[in-house]
């Protein structure tokens, strides 16, 4: 707009042009929440991957002190110590580089809780541009990764075969709603402090798992190193110390780390038992009452001696038929919201057996049943043959574990074409819950930010579609962050809220 020449009325105009600026680059909390979350996730991923290095390094040492795998390991642990070296210098450069930023965002030491604690301007838009552009620190960072990269591709000809088409570390060009930027530009130009960190935490985290993946290659090519048994130690195995009348016990007994010319030969009680291929005797007996079984195991030695070793007595136990059980089908817990399925037993018949439950509801009939429970805490399960001592145990009563919220792969980190391609969200239990468990999403608040957004657009769900969110998305680039929170999901145990999540594209 053309400014007047009135000075008080020009100065008027220009204090509204600078306030119209702030209003449009700010950035929301939630945003800068979510790149938090996810740079604090990405320094927890490289601290674990740098302790599982530690203990590779840690094997290829022993490797190399050892004089059965010395002469591989003498060509191996070089490599890898210099992939380490390699490693340690860029990751370091890097977190001089987050310090750098940190001070153009006007890093001071302030004292919180009797600490001293980091504040900068997280959402600073124009440190990353000064630092990475103007600075020139953008296009050093490229070179310095892809120097790494083909440093660690150089160690050995094997290493460059394997990763170069899948290296960790990549610089490409970053895809832009008007077409492809340049490493510095596509990172860095107008990006928040926060989101600048996240993303040296990225590359640092990309370089951890590369030389994983070298050091992991190297220690692979040592291989294993066949050796001469000299040392014989007798393996027997019952298949229980404790059983039932007329429950059969079997033993299994070998020489451990045996080769053919051991030819071992077993004997229980004094008798010789028949060996299987594998050079196991095997022992079976159904019992009546406790007792014990002497097993022996005669070998040859290296030098073609016999040798027998001491007896090794396995005892056991026989039990009354008067004891019942009760055994969970899934684990030793019952979940609020489920028919958790329990089996009951009782050596008298379950027509003459009483199953009560305290702090719980059993329901069914037979052996096979089903518990519910509600609130915290525990519960007990009593089990009364008749004429015989009853059987009490007690269980724990958790919740269901919370679901994770979930758009297509459900990663933090995602292509923008793939996210547009997504109709619908979900709440997911994860494939380690033992359960067949569903939740299906309540409602959500949205926030667009980022690329293609110039101020924070908050909009909402009433469901697993997305379609209420069709126009926002449309907009959605390469550099645009998607955060769903207060999410509400149905599931077994009611309506609960659960953490949220974000989504930042590129």
């Amino acid at each position: 707009m053309a400014l007047p020449k009135e000075p008080r009325q020009k100065m008027i105009n220009i204090m509204y042009l600078v306030l119209t600026a702030i209003l449009a680059l700010n950035v929301s909390s939630e945003v800068i929440e979510a790149f938090k979350t996810v740079d604090k996730s990405l320094i927890s991923s490289s601290t674990s991957i740098s302790a599982a290095n530690g203990t590779i390094y840690e094997s290829l040492k022993e490797k190399l002190a050892d004089e059965k795998t010395r002469e591989k390991a003498s060509i191996w642990e070089p490599k890898a110590a210099q992939a380490k070296k390699y490693t340690d210098d860029l990751t370091a450069y890097i977190e001089n580089l987050k310090v750098e930023l940190k001070k153009a965002a006007g890093l001071v030491m302030k004292e919180k809780d009797g600490k001293q604690v980091e504040d900068f301007k997280e959402d600073n838009l124009d440190a990353s541009t000064r630092l990475f552009e103007t600075g020139g620190k953008g296009n050093e960072l490229k070179a310095k990764l892809e120097e790494y990269k083909k440093n660690m591709l150089a160690l050995d000809a094997g290493i460059k075969t394997k990763f170069e088409t899948n290296f960790p570390v990549n610089t490409s060009p970053v895809e832009g709603k008007e077409g492809k930027k340049d490493f510095t530009t596509g990172y860095f130009h107008m990006t928040p402090t926060v989101a600048a960190l996240t993303m040296l935490s990225k590359f640092q985290n990309n370089v951890k798992n590369a030389e994983n993946q070298v050091i992991n290659y190297c220690h692979e090519q040592i291989g294993a190193v066949k050796i001469q048994f000299n040392a014989f130690k007798p393996i027997v195995t019952a298949s229980a110390s404790y059983l039932m009348p007329n429950e059969e016990l079997v033993i299994q007994a070998g020489v451990g780390a045996f080769n053919t010319t051991a030819s071992p030969k077993v004997y229980f009680n004094g008798n010789a038992a028949t060996m299987d291929e594998n050079g196991v005797g095997t022992y079976k007996n159904k019992v009546s009452s406790s007792g014990s079984v002497t097993v022996v195991v005669e070998y040859t030695k290296p030098d073609g001696t016999i040798a027998k070793t001491e007896p090794v007595p396995i005892k056991y136990t026989v039990g009354q038929s008067s004891s019942a059980t009760v055994s969970l089908d899934k684990m030793d817990v019952f979940y609020v919201g489920l028919d958790n399925p329990i089996t009951i037993s009782s050596p008298t018949g379950l027509d003459r057996t009483s199953v009560v439950g305290t702090g719980c509801t059993i329901k069914g009939s037979g052996s096979s049943r089903t518990v519910s429970v509600s609130g915290s805490g525990t519960c007990s399960i009593t089990v009364s043959p008749q004429g015989s001592t009853p059987y009490s145990h007690t269980y724990r009563i958790k919740r269901i574990p919370e679901p994770s919220f979930m758009v297509g792969s459900g990663k933090p980190r995602m292509q923008s074409v793939d996210f547009k391609g997504q109709q619908f969200c979900r709440a997911d239990m994860g494939p380690d819950f033992i359960y067949d468990v569903r939740y299906s999403v309540v409602s959500a608040t949205v926030y667009f930010s980022g690329a293609n957004f110039p101020n924070v657009v908050t909009s909402s769900i009433t469901g697993n579609s997305l379609a209420p969110l069709d126009a926002y998305i449309k907009r959605c680039g390469p550099g645009s962050v998607i955060s769903f929170d207060n999410i509400k999901v149905n599931g077994p145990d009611g309506v609960r809220v659960i953490e949220g999540k974000s989504f930042a594209l590129y």
